[in-house]
């Protein structure tokens, strides 16, 4: 696959367009959780305008009362286009898509596909905590195989989880996280090639969360998990919500390999009434006509990873940090701090400074703290070092 490198848009960067002060009027779960006097860079939600012609899509819809209930196959034929130009990926088939609520809910409903109640779902841990909550409330059983310590996929922890997962008899199902929350790790083609045979040897149904796709830092790639030689009964989810900015704006998109459309074609047909009818406009919008902004926001990312690594350095250099190669999110090892298992309690009691805290990622997460950086430098900088004077 060729993959089209980041645009130099010449738009301006949509990390430095808010104040912190016209920020505090926003009425979300980030700026609203914690009393105003505590700086937040916890939840992944970025502190941006929206897109121009996210906001023409949303405001046109609007003023046409166009507000009822989504139809059609715009949004996959957006996410189609995308997807061939920024990975080099032809083979995203808009017959083999589905649309469902949000990503989270389309996880649910893929893995009600292809297990049942009881059985186990494979994760990653250290991993994005609502893996385990919603695996969890649809009653099966979450089964962790850890990253290595180079915070990568470890194949020999993998296999000896599948083999346990399928032992006598049961169904499986191996939930990815790819790019990988909280670590922003991007698997390779030649890992993501090793899972799919992997899962095949085992008869492990693969399920990709591919959210944070379109979030890679300059000069990494990423490849859609249907892409790679073995993978054709595998499913994913892709929305714009992350790149974009849209998780009030519910939609997202459930994709089929070759050889589970037929699992895709049990979906409930009342799944498709969930998404937002706007949402859906939003997303279709941003995949087709804001990829210049988006490009924009990634080279002000990579400018943020720069920076946070230089102030980690200067003020809290035994913290251990390895620049994500995709997200907006930081995972920092603070363990040799000796603030115990939540250094993140720590730091919003005497910095007020809200991350969050590892625990609830799972094995790996004591100890840690995952950082937001999609925000202005300046509120990185009084973040960092807030959390520096919290160590005094």
């Amino acid at each position: 696959m060729t993959r089209i490198p980041h645009d130099t848009s010449g738009e301006p960067n949509p990390l430095r367009a808010l104040s912190l002060d016209s920020l505090r009027c926003r009425t979300s779960m980030k700026w609203r959780t914690y009393p105003a006097d505590v700086l937040p860079l916890w939840v992944a939600e970025m502190d941006v305008p929206l897109a121009e012609p996210v906001v023409r899509a949303v405001t046109d819809a609007l003023a046409l009362g166009d507000t009822g209930y989504p139809a059609g196959t715009a949004y996959a034929e957006a996410l189609a286009e995308f997807a061939e130009k920024r990975w080099g990926w032809d083979g995203l088939a808009v017959e083999r898509t589905a649309i469902v609520p949000d990503v989270m809910l389309g996880v649910v409903e893929m893995l009600k596909l292809v297990t049942a109640h009881g059985d186990p779902v494979v994760v990653n841990s250290p991993v994005y905590p609502p893996f385990y909550q919603f695996i969890e409330h649809m009653d099966r059983q979450v089964s962790q195989a850890p990253l290595g310590a180079d915070l990568r996929l470890d194949f020999g922890t993998l296999e000896d989880t599948f083999r346990q997962a399928v032992a006598g008899g049961r169904r499986a199902a191996y939930l990815l996280c790819s790019p990988h929350n909280p670590t922003g790790t991007v698997h390779t083609a030649e890992e993501l090639a090793a899972v799919a045979a992997l899962a095949d040897r085992y008869g492990v149904r693969v399920v990709a969360d591919e959210i944070h796709a379109p979030l890679t830092a300059s000069g990494v790639d990423f490849v859609p998990y249907l892409s790679v030689p073995g993978a054709e009964n595998g499913l994913s989810l892709m929305s714009a919500s992350k790149a974009w900015n849209l998780a009030g704006l519910k939609a997202a998109l459930a994709l089929a390999g070759p050889a589970a459309a037929a699992d895709l074609s049990r979906l409930p047909e009342e799944v498709s009434h969930g998404p937002s009818h706007i949402g859906v406009i939003a997303h279709t919008a941003a995949l087709t006509d804001g990829t210049a902004w988006l490009d924009a926001l990634l080279a002000g990312l990579d400018d943020n990873r720069r920076l946070l690594a230089g102030l980690l350095a200067e003020h809290l250099p035994a913290v251990a940090h390895r620049p994500g190669e995709a997200t907006y999110l930081a995972w920092l090892d603070c363990r040799a701090l000796d603030l115990g298992d939540d250094p993140a309690a720590v730091f919003l009691e005497r910095g007020r400074v809200a991350v969050n805290s590892g625990i609830p990622f799972g094995t790996g997460g004591a100890g840690h703290v995952r950082l937001n950086l999609a925000t202005s430098p300046e509120v990185i900088t009084e973040g960092v070092r807030r959390m520096a004077a919290a160590l005094d």
